[in-house]
Parts: C-alpha cells; structure tokens; sequence
C-alpha cells in the first residue's frame, strides 16, 4: 500500500499578504527504490506538464511502487496564475537561477526553495516543458541518462554538444541535477500551442510512466522507444516583423530541407506579406512550429528545427 503526503512549503511572504509557497505530493511504495522527481512549469507559460502531473497523480498513486514519486506540479505559481514565461515578480527566467540563494531576487528565493525542497531530495528528475499557447515543440533531451530520455518514447531527441554556443545549462534545473549532484536527468519537451493538449498530456503520461518502468519504480517492462533520431544541433528562428505567423513548415518530426519556407509572416491590418521564413539548415527535423494562425512579436519564438547532418539514430 502506498503512502501519499502533499504539503505546502512557505518560504517568503508577499506585499500584498499572501506566502509564497510551493505544494508538493509524495508517493512512497511499499518496497525500496529510487526517489524520483517530476516537475512541471518552471516557465509559468508552458502548462501541459502540469497537467500531466494531474493525469498522473491518480495513476501513480493507485499503483505498486518500488520508492517512491515526488510530484511538483507547478514550480513558478506567480508565472502560471499569469501565464507568463517569466516570474512577474521580478521578470527573471526561473529556469536560469538556480541553485538560487535566499540574498537575491524574488526568482532566486524561488530557485532556491525548489532545490532545498526537491532537486536535493530526488535520485532521479523528470523535468516536463513544452511550448507556450502559441508555439508547439516536440523532442526530448539526451542529458546524461540515455535509455531513460529514450523510454519516453518521442521520435525526435537532442543531444547538445558541450562546444556549441546557447548550450551551457548554468543555472537551471538540468545544472543542479546533472552537473553538481550528477543524478539522472530527463527533459522533456512536448505540446502547447492553441490546439487540444489532450493528445499530448497522454503521450506524457504514458512517457512517464515507461520511464518509471525503466527505472525500476513501476513494475513490468518498459516499452520498446520508435525509431528514434538524436539530433546534436538546433536552429531557432525567430521573426524579424510582427503580425500574423502563416506556417507552411511539415508537421512536427519531419523534414524539412534547406531554404524551404516555414512560414510567413502578414500584416493584420494591411494584409501585405512583412517576412518569408526560410529554414538554415540544409536537411533539417521540425521540432517546433505553430500549428495555427499566431500573432508573433519580433524576436518570439518562430520555428525549431533539428540539424539532421549532425544526427545520429
């Protein structure tokens, strides 16, 4: 029988009166095994890991586990109530703090909280991310556990190369988990966008669920991954102009070759044609696109799209 605690941690208070707090559950099995950790929105806007935990949390609970299941559904609270990526606080991307301090920025005192609370309490992290209500983005990270980031079963993976610019993880969960406890570490990217999140909150349970099974938290064997290509660069592009995102880019997990259009972007209120998006890669893989008619600003988040001569299977 499973044992199940979920509690709040208060850590600072807010002008208007109100504790900053973050809430926990715990899932301890009836038999020995890893503490695994699964986070969700520690970019307030990216909400389809927490609701994952949600669908998660009933499974896990009802199910006999070898230790135990340390769920943090909602990291940065402020961020998600405002469905910001930032914390509105202070305006400072969570996710490049850590391990925070309690002498520094509102998002420090977060960082920090997180770490003592539960990134020094897991044997293992799940770190569940995903695009925003505009862009959607599927691909998961190869950090420094191979066969577990492969048991979520995504058909597109990442692994970053130690000598490429925009790849140093200083300062953010993955920092913590794998660079100074050297734990295991997963990250995954998958969902958002304006479209139905059911698809992909189901993907994500049953990834996590193979993964618990890899682990060895779950019993039974783990599913077999699809074929599988792992990536070693990214491009990111982003618009120049403002307005109306037109994708013309192939559906996430394809290819796409080099100089082929992404996208478009027009004019709302002239209609003219501001920008073609043009893939940089000379044999690329979608890994992130907007799926619908967005509004962009310049510099948001155009498209993602996987180095396919720097791949491997």
């Amino acid at each position: 029988m499973n044992r199940h605690e979920s509690y709040r941690h208060e850590f600072t208070t807010f002008a208007d009166g109100s504790d900053a707090s973050l809430t926990l559950h715990r899932i301890t099995g009836g038999r020995d095994g890893p503490t695994v950790g699964i986070s969700g929105a520690v970019h307030g806007n990216e909400n389809t890991g927490s609701q994952t935990i949600r669908e998660l949390f009933p499974v896990l609970r009802d199910s006999a586990l070898s230790g135990s299941v340390l769920l943090l559904p909602v990291a940065n609270p402020r961020a998600f109530a405002a469905n910001k990526r930032y914390t509105p606080v202070d305006e400072m991307n969570l996710n490049r703090v850590f391990p925070g301090t309690t002498g520094g920025w509102f998002s420090e005192h977060l960082a920090h909280a997180i770490t003592g609370e539960f990134l020094e309490k897991i044997d293992i992290h799940v770190d569940l991310h995903s695009g925003t209500d505009r862009p959607t983005v599927d691909y998961v990270y190869i950090m420094n556990a191979e066969p577990l980031s492969r048991a979520f079963g995504s058909r597109v993976l990442y692994r970053p190369r130690p000598d490429t610019g925009g790849t140093s993880y200083s300062g953010t969960t993955k920092d913590v988990t794998v660079a100074r406890r050297g734990i295991p570490s997963v990250v995954v990217e998958l969902g958002g966008g304006i479209v139905d999140q059911g698809p992909y909150v189901r993907r994500s349970v049953a990834g996590v669920l193979n993964i618990l099974r890899a682990a060895g938290v779950l019993a039974g064997d783990p599913a077999p991954p699809p074929a599988q290509t792992v990536v070693g660069g990214i491009e990111i592009i982003r618009p120049t102009h403002g307005g109306w995102l037109e994708t013309e880019a192939p559906p996430l997990g394809e290819p796409i070759a080099g100089e082929a259009v992404l996208g478009r972007v027009v004019s709302p209120y002239t209609f003219e044609e501001l920008e073609v998006i043009r893939s940089p890669v000379a044999r690329g893989i979608m890994i992130l696109s907007h799926l619908t008619r967005n509004l962009v600003e310049p510099g948001d988040y155009g498209y993602m799209v996987g180095d396919l001569d720097a791949a491997a299977h």
